[in-house]
């Protein structure tokens, strides 16, 4: 289900309905038709940052991530980035 969006200056206008709505769902803020923001409830953002912290030892990986893991390949779109990879 897409979250609700509206433009910055929506937002501004109308921030007590926003701030309100985004306690049950995210709200996507844009500027000039690009999404720049997302307002989340505290709750959810603490959620998030938990999941962040998740570690998991290989032994709890299934089968099927492990495959997954093993076949993925990394879009050309970040090859930008190889260099970081050099020590």
């Amino acid at each position: 289900m897409p979250n609700l969006s509206v433009t910055s200056a929506e937002f501004q206008k109308n921030f007590g309905r926003y701030r309100e709505a985004a306690i049950r769902e995210a709200i996507t803020i844009t500027n000039h038709g690009r999404d720049s923001l997302v307002l989340l409830s505290a709750d959810e953002y603490r959620r998030l940052k938990k999941r962040d912290r998740e570690v998991l030892p290989v032994s709890e990986l299934s089968d099927e991530d492990i495959e997954a893991i093993r076949t993925a390949e990394i879009p050309e779109a970040f090859a930008a980035f190889d260099h970081e990879l050099e020590s």
